[in-house]
């Protein structure tokens, strides 16, 4: 594979930098992600390395538009459309162009990165002496189904404890958002798994930990997030989350607890409960029958969970937030059920 042209070396006492990322059908954002990673104000060397992606819509156009008005800015192409070899073109692209780098930084088409993002990213690699640190993926929702969406996600009710989701301590953690690492630690361990289509940045994070590297969660990095906007697309997202995360398990059994396996146990008591049930009033049976009770006890917990959680947000998006943990909950535990590595 060809890639750009060096980047002229800038004088500077801090490390050179690679912010890269991988972009497929991100028209609406990638100008936004571009512009706030530019306007870093980070006193050092940086390139920012964009792999695209076969798509739709103009992002390629945009991208090539983008890499001619700035030097900082290397386009390269992924040609399979997937996240981990996107990511790993990438990075392979922003070293071609500035081969001095020491640190390399990861963000999203659709992510706006703070202006301290990376200066403060590479202070807290150097300080804590981590191999990759990150911070809190923050969701921020317009509209209704959205705004839950993005209180589920930032709650521990809708996505279980997550530093990097709910907030915490600063200090060493098994996984963190996006990510940014030493180069060396990062070509060491070969980067990005190519087979995890998903679950891709939390299992290289496990082979960092075992290899004895530090992973280091701050909550001085914040990332703004736009989450799915309809009921349809957060099944989606979280069926195919669950798939991997089951693929996950399966390639490394000690990582199964009890937050991974619950959502896909209480999926099953649901699903069998509600099929038993509809069975026992055709029947007429008053034993079968009372096997609704377990989904019926299954929605009276997501109501309370939201009615808890959800205090703050407007009305209808509370009205709405029930629906949005429900969903999320089961087509997780559902995708864990249905496993298998292609929930692409």
């Amino acid at each position: 594979m060809t890639y750009p042209s060096r980047v002229p070396a800038a004088r500077s006492t801090r490390p050179p930098v690679v912010v890269f990322a991988t972009v497929r059908n991100e028209e609406r954002d990638l100008r936004a992600a571009v512009a706030a990673v530019l306007a870093q104000d980070y006193p050092g060397p940086m390139v920012f390395a964009l792999a695209v992606g076969p798509s739709s819509d103009a992002t390629a156009a945009i991208a090539a538009e983008l890499a001619d008005a700035d030097p900082r800015v290397v386009m390269v192409e992924n040609p399979t459309g997937l996240t981990p070899q996107g990511l790993n073109i990438a990075v392979q692209a922003g070293i071609a162009a500035q081969p001095s780098s020491v640190y390399l930084v990861r963000t999203d088409g659709h992510a706006t990165l703070p202006v301290d993002y990376v200066r403060v990213a590479v202070d807290t690699l150097e300080r804590a002496g981590a191999d990759n640190v990150g911070g809190m993926m923050v969701p921020v929702g317009d509209g209704v189904v959205q705004e839950a969406v993005a209180l589920a996600m930032s709650h521990p009710v809708g996505l279980g404890g997550g530093r990097f989701h709910t907030g915490g301590a600063e200090g060493a953690a098994d996984t963190v958002y996006l990510g940014s690492f030493r180069r060396a630690t990062f070509e060491r361990l070969g980067g990005y798994d190519e087979h995890w289509t998903r679950a891709q940045d939390w299992e290289l994070n496990l082979r960092l930990r075992e290899s004895g590297a530090l992973v280091w969660f701050t909550p001085r990095m914040r990332v703004e997030y736009r989450p799915r906007g309809s009921l349809r697309a957060v099944a989606q997202q979280f069926y195919k989350t669950g798939r991997w995360r089951r693929e996950v398990v399966s390639r490394y059994p000690r990582t199964a607890s009890a937050r991974y396996l619950a959502p896909p146990v209480v999926a099953a008591v649901v699903v069998l409960g509600t099929l038993v049930g509809l069975v026992g009033l055709v029947l007429g049976s008053t034993l079968l029958t009372l096997a609704l009770v377990a989904p019926a006890l299954w929605v009276l917990g997501e109501v309370a969970a939201a009615l808890v959680s959800g205090r703050g947000l407007p009305l209808r998006s509370w009205a709405a937030l029930p629906a949005v943990l429900a969903t999320m909950h089961l087509a997780w535990g559902l995708g864990y059920l249905r496993g298998g590595p292609r929930g692409r």
